[in-house]
């Protein structure tokens, strides 16, 4: 008991000795017209930090960013690892919903080989659009640097840039910026990979271990390991910001740092207890308005993107699954409850699904018959991993440290996260709690339902039915129609995808085109080349009609999230 009793205790002493600081009155803000918005996004990252009471280290950066901003203490990720999260970031739906929920789907062919799990791609109903793209739609131009990770192969016309040079600095003047900046440093695989790096903090600095964890010396190595690549992920924030501010934009752009889930140590990465999913959000509002202020209002990562809608005056698509919890168009009532899933695993399957309010934390095993952990071949190459496998091997873990290695679960589980912040009393079957069981059960059969959760479904039965006969679908070919000043469309014999127009007469500079493509949900992209010039990197997206110069090369490509994209449709016009 000694180790629950002292992480109670400090999880008491923090709270009791955190100021209590007023709460946002966002009603006062006063924003530009189309703010930038620049997220700065971390990797495997729990509230370890000082703006959360944590105060191993000191973290200046991220103090000036809390400090400047507000500090939201409920953010809470949609899964406890990443590709499944960035999906919902990346749509403002619930992976679920849109058959993201396993993690990677079209990635290490090696573990999906030994369960005869085919590659393939998220496929979510139209008309859901990456909300890069809704940005772009609204007059942004978007960046992304660089990691992707959303469980589909992104649409050539999703960002204007995309790779590890993108940059808000290669926008056109006086257009407004939604950059993404990913900072890999405190990934999981970090902790192992540094390993023999020389340490920001002593190797002898005394770390909090979690209860769940042995308190052994390969534990706190890999604890001050994570603790130092925090520091380094510090030092890159700060240099984020110094950029913004010598740029002259700081006070123009709203910056918001999170992380795409919970902590990177075993029992905390991919799992839906609260060290998995709940992680940091800091919000800078231009001139530190609301600076120093605590929103403790729930928020769950489908909550980002029309936030960001509501912020910068986009229209909001009707398929979001989140609520704006900032700007014009933000929810009337604040969220109530966060929704999780847990799926598959590279290799391994544990079907979880979680719910929680302010307080109370509700997890349904769909799999009660397997245990907690799953041999993650991936996992196994950190230390502290190790180092539980041999304790446990060796019979001395203690109670709740053995507690992941149970052969199986209850199906249901109910934690009261204030008195039991690392969720390892099951008050499922306590009388007490009756009410609160039923309550959170409720809203998690509501959820499923309303999702058309596939939680219970074979995987390759699933993809079947988005993909039937696991082939994937292609895009349909993008298809010209002339407006004005052009005639006698022709597809060239050799080369279905290749038209002709014939300018009307010398004196027209330019044809009117209008683009489309039979696939429901699909976007399309394009270019227009000069005389000579070959495909770039960079595809407009298609809103409007278009005009193509005389003697110039349209190229054009439709995508729809999960399909295949179409092939090029190459576009000349000439005098006749």
């Amino acid at each position: 008991m000694q180790f629950i009793r002292l992480s109670l205790i400090l999880f008491l002493f923090l709270a009791c000795n955190s100021p209590q600081k007023e709460s946002p009155d966002y009603d006062t803000l006063q924003l530009p017209n189309r703010p930038n918005i620049l997220w700065i996004v971390a990797e495997d990252m729990s509230p370890t930090i000082p703006a959360y009471g944590d105060s191993t280290i000191q973290t200046p950066n991220l103090d000036r960013l809390f400090n400047d901003g507000v500090r939201y203490t409920r953010m809470f990720s949609v899964s406890g690892v990443c590709a499944p999260s960035r999906f919902s970031i990346a749509t403002g739906i619930y992976t679920t919903r849109g058959g993201a929920q396993h993690m990677r789907t079209s990635s290490r062919p090696e573990y999906m080989e030994q369960i005869g799990v085919i590659p393939y791609e998220a496929t979510p109903d139209p008309p859901v659009r990456m909300m890069s793209e809704v940005m772009r739609e609204n007059g942004y131009y978007t960046t992304n640097n660089s990691k992707q990770d959303y469980q589909f192969k992104a649409p050539v016309m999703a960002w204007d840039e995309n790779s590890r040079q993108a940059h808000w600095k290669n926008r056109p003047e006086d257009m407004p910026f939604f950059s993404v900046v990913n900072i890999g440093v405190t990934h999981e695989s970090q902790i192992w990979v540094r390993a023999n790096d020389s340490l920001l903090i002593p190797s002898d600095l005394d770390v909090p271990i979690p209860p769940y964890l042995p308190n052994t010396e390969l534990v706190r190595a890999d604890m001050r390991r994570m603790y130092s690549n925090i520091l380094l992920l510090d030092a890159r924030v700060g240099a984020i910001l110094d950029e913004l501010e010598a740029d002259g934009l700081l006070e123009e752009t709203i910056v918001m740092f999170y992380s795409d889930h919970g902590g990177p140590l075993p029992r905390q990465k991919r799992q839906l207890y609260d060290s998995g999913l709940h992680v940091p959000l800091a919000i800078r509002f231009p001139d530190r308005q609301l600076a120093g202020l605590t929103d403790e209002q729930l928020i769950s990562f489908v909550d980002l993107a029309p936030t960001v809608f509501s912020l910068t005056g986009a229209p909001m698509p009707d398929y979001l699954d989140g609520k704006a919890f900032l700007g014009n168009q933000h929810a009337e009532m604040p969220r109530q409850f966060i929704h999780a899933a847990a799926d598959r695993f590279d290799a391994e399957y544990d079907t979880k699904r979680a719910v929680r309010d302010h307080r109370f934390k509700y997890i349904r095993n769909l799999q009660p018959d397997r245990g907690y952990y799953l041999p993650v071949t991936y996992r196994e190459q950190m230390a502290t991993m190790q180092e539980l496998l041999r304790l446990r091997d060796a019979g001395e873990l203690d109670e709740f440290q053995s507690q992941w290695f149970r052969s199986s679960k209850p199906e249901e589980e109910l934690f009261d996260t204030e008195a039991d912040p690392h969720e390892l009393f099951n008050l499922a079957e306590d009388p007490t709690y009756a009410g609160q069981l039923v309550r959170m059960r409720t809203e998690l059969d509501h959820w499923m339902s309303n999702t058309s959760d596939p939680g219970t479904m074979d995987e390759m039965d699933f993809v079947a039915s988005q993909w039937p006969g696991h082939i994937q679908p292609q895009s349909s070919a993008v298809s010209v129609e002339v407006i004005s000043g052009g005639t006698d469309i022709t597809r060239a014999t050799d080369d279905s995808l290749h038209y002709e127009i014939a300018l009307d007469t010398d004196h027209i500079e330019s044809v009117q085109l209008r683009l489309s493509t039979a696939t429901e949900g699909a976007s399309i992209g394009y270019q227009v080349l000069e005389p000579g010039a070959t495909v770039a990197d960079h595809w407009l997206l298609y809103i409007s009609p278009i005009s193509l110069p005389s003697n110039h090369t349209l190229k054009a490509v439709a995508h729809r999230i999960g399909y295949a994209p179409s092939g090029i449709v190459t576009v000349g016009n000439e005098l006749r």
